[in-house]
């Protein structure tokens, strides 16, 4: 065998290699889970209740968009601006967020305090709305029955959802976490 001939063999023998591994690595990309966005509910830093035009707002439901406004309105004339760190999402994302807490707290029950299902979260029906900053969400805690907007988690002081009695009889008890709520027991 000559010179060339092993400097073929050898350069075939890269290509096959470089080949291979162009192989495994496009393998590897395309099994991995598309990255959520925008579309899936993802919100991204300094969102407020008036973006319209973002997934996570548009899609919330029309009453809980109104009373939003309605407060975020009222909101702004005490200094205060309510942004929105998560509203509507996919059930898409919220299996992420649900496959994400349980790698975090160690199994389901856990993570259950924190995430609900793609089936009963409030989330993905549009129902919930998650505040931000705290000056926010504690004018929110205040005068939220006035706008029919109430906390329903002690857990979660960012988390808040209409209840269309709230403005004549206050807002009701809330659950020590997502865990009491008997919406999440379907």
């Amino acid at each position: 065998m000559s010179h060339r001939e092993s400097a073929r063999t050898a350069a075939r023998r890269i290509r096959s290699a470089i080949l291979a591994a162009l192989v495994v690595v496009s393998t590897t990309i395309s099994s991995l889970p598309a990255a959520l966005g925008e579309t899936d509910g993802a919100v991204l830093e300094g969102v407020i209740v008036f973006d319209d035009h973002i997934p996570a707002v548009a899609n919330l439901d029309p009453g809980l968009l109104r009373a939003l406004h309605t407060a975020a309105r009222d909101a702004a004339k005490d200094g205060i601006q309510i942004v929105v760190n998560s509203g509507w999402r996919s059930r898409g994302y919220q299996k992420r967020l649900l496959r994400d807490a349980v790698a975090r707290y160690g199994s389901e029950k856990a993570a259950a305090r924190w995430v609900a299902t793609p089936d009963t979260s409030s989330h993905v029906s549009g129902q919930a709305i998650d505040i931000g900053p705290s000056r926010a969400a504690a004018w929110l805690s205040k005068h939220g029955a006035r706008y029919q907007l109430c906390r329903i988690y002690r857990n979660e002081p960012w988390h808040y959802e209409l209840r269309l009695e709230a403005n004549k009889d206050g807002c009701p008890s809330m659950y020590a976490d997502p865990r009491h709520d008997p919406r999440m027991h379907q």
